[in-house]
């Protein structure tokens, strides 16, 4: 079972295409939303794949973390996109670089904000991805440059790349204006996050793409 975790806004592009992608996940993984204010959003012990989905703030952000706490914790698949790429930060900060982090938008006056307002804001905005060489992410999307979608206005402030490096966090692909744009895990079976959002597209085309399509795969090994 693979755990969409996040608040569900109809009214949001990005969570209609994140229903169009549930739709044409293989219907073994049994995908679907979990609101993180639910009773469901604390327990993960049936999740074979976790993936954290853009819509911040979170209605209860305790309950992101603790699911990325979880992944990190069992070796559960974990993609994040978006808000879900910022809280796994928030959390990678805390957890492996023993930084008192903290989210800019719920924690504006805080002394860390790893993740801190990008001085472009990207709410509709496409950029190139430029994958790192090496890394998983090469491997997964290959390494062309390609068009990514943003709907954000927060991502890894400059300040805390080398701190999170040193503590064993990989970036896995950049993007000229908009700084990292995804972050891996080399010591898990499948950590994967992202500032783009890999499923915009899936309600036209149909098509997963590479990043959705690894985390299903990573989520589905015995």
């Amino acid at each position: 079972m693979i755990v969409a975790l996040g608040d569900r806004d109809p009214e949001y592009l990005t969570h209609r295409e994140i229903d169009a992608a549930l739709e044409l996940f293989p219907l073994a993984t049994e995908a679907h939303w979990v609101a993180t204010d639910s009773a469901e959003a604390h327990d993960f012990d049936a999740a074979s794949g976790i993936w954290l989905l853009p819509g911040t703030p979170y209605r209860d952000a305790d309950a992101a973390f603790a699911a990325i706490r979880h992944c990190l914790g069992t070796g559960t698949a974990f993609l994040g996109t978006c808000g879900g790429f910022q809280h796994a930060l928030v959390e990678l900060a805390r957890t492996r670089a023993g930084i008192d982090a903290a989210h800019e938008e719920s924690d504006p006056g805080a002394a860390a904000p790893v993740v801190s307002r990008l001085a472009c804001t990207l709410y509709g905005e496409v950029r190139t991805v430029t994958p790192v060489p090496g890394t998983r992410f090469a491997e997964i999307c290959g390494l062309e440059p390609f068009e990514g979608f943003h709907w954000c206005g927060y991502g890894l402030d400059p300040a805390y790349v080398e701190p999170l490096e040193r503590a064993g966090v990989v970036v896995g692909a950049t993007a000229e204006d908009a700084g990292v744009e995804a972050i891996e895990l080399p010591d898990h079976p499948f950590f994967l996050a992202t500032a783009f959002q890999p499923q915009v597209g899936a309600g036209t085309t149909r098509d997963l793409g590479s990043v959705l399509e690894a985390f299903i795969a990573a989520a589905s090994a015995p």
